[in-house]
């Protein structure tokens, strides 16, 4: 595996067959980290960016079967945080050095294109240094366009799977891959600094579509790659199924950060959950972003995605000190500023 791996590392490109057999095989991991290490040092140095998350709404109209707020969810207790809430969400991670703010939801109709651009105005009129990332789903190319004139800045939307048959086992048939990668090309067109990503491990999931998955990346060039291993919850149909693998999605970090070394890639919350140490591990094979929560307490819970999630009873400057002092430990720091993408160091010559 370490000639894919160096040739990868090279030219950033193989073909479906050859991601199938690395990915399938998963050796050589700590040739690949220490390879991955070395790209996202050339690109961001030591620097690990934190983005501050806002949960602002676990009301959803969809119905995916992984996720813990998905609309028929039977115990979830709904919540909406009003503007004045989600702007004191910024003004205290703003003191804590937060120069991003990620503001996340399910897709809740009660938050119309005026609404939301109203929120998006205010929050950057007020903190015109800030980067704002938006993660509120599937919209239409002329609210994406509304949102980023209002002054949004970055958009990140998971795809999940890049497998149509693989994306219906975990979407009601409503929802389709094709317009989830209309929606992201969309966001690529308007300008939006975009992000995509998938679970690791999610029921039905191969090897084969993990490299669909990577050639989709591909494809798309995204600026931000979110992937975190599939995490049951309690009151969905994959209540049963079992944890996606921390060591393979460990593994496809290293081999996002390969793909194209100046992405930036998060070490999730996920990661964190399913593994004590996850997070620390996510920047040791690649990863350059954390997401503390800067939500309030009192709501941190009602926003489970999966169970178990992890900082759900933290203040926002407890989590942020745990962090600084487990990235100092491994040789990383939090950096201070909007940690926007570098420009790709590796030569266009090489990617043949």
């Amino acid at each position: 595996m370490r000639e894919l791996i160096d040739r990868l590392e090279r030219c950033g490109r193989l073909d479906k067959e050859e991601w199938t057999a690395l990915i399938g095989a998963a050796k050589d991991a700590e040739y690949l980290f220490e390879k991955a290490r070395a790209a996202a040092r050339r690109h961001y140095g030591t620097d690990v960016y934190k983005r501050g998350l806002i949960e602002f709404t676990n009301f959803c109209k969809n119905n995916c079967l992984y996720c813990g707020i998905r609309r028929d969810g039977r115990d979830t207790t709904r919540y909406r945080l009003s503007e004045e809430e989600i702007l004191d969400c910024c003004k205290r991670g703003y003191a804590l050095g937060f120069r991003t703010f990620v503001l996340q939801g399910g897709e809740d109709p009660y938050y119309t294109d005026d609404r939301l651009v109203k929120l998006i105005a205010e929050m950057k009129a007020a903190y015109p240094d800030c980067a704002l990332t938006l993660s509120i789903g599937e919209k239409s190319k002329e609210s994406y366009q509304k949102f980023f004139d209002a002054g949004a800045d970055r958009y990140l939307l998971r795809h999940e799977t890049a497998n149509p048959d693989h994306y219906r086992k975990l979407h009601p048939k409503e929802m389709s891959f094709e317009n989830r990668k209309k929606c992201l090309f969309w966001l690529k067109e308007i300008g939006y600094q975009t992000g995509c990503g998938f679970m690791v491990g999610s029921p039905g999931q191969t090897a084969e579509c993990l490299a669909e998955d990577m050639l989709f990346i591909t494809e798309l060039q995204p600026d931000m790659v979110g992937i975190g291993p599939f995490l049951p919850h309690h009151n969905t149909p994959f209540a049963k199924e079992a944890k996606g693998s921390v060591a393979l999605t460990l593994y496809m970090i290293g081999l996002l950060r390969l793909l194209k070394p100046n992405l930036l890639i998060p070490a999730t919350t996920a990661l964190g959950t399913a593994d004590a140490n996850g997070r620390e591990k996510g920047v040791l094979a690649g990863a350059n972003v954390v997401m503390p929560n800067l939500s309030p307490v009192r709501v941190r819970r009602k926003y489970e995605l999966y169970d178990n999630k992890i900082c759900t009873g933290d203040e926002a400057a407890e989590c942020c000190a745990a962090l600084e002092r487990s990235m100092e430990r491994i040789g990383f720091h939090l950096a201070k500023g909007r940690g926007d993408p570098a420009e790709d160091q590796r030569k266009e010559e090489n990617y043949v």
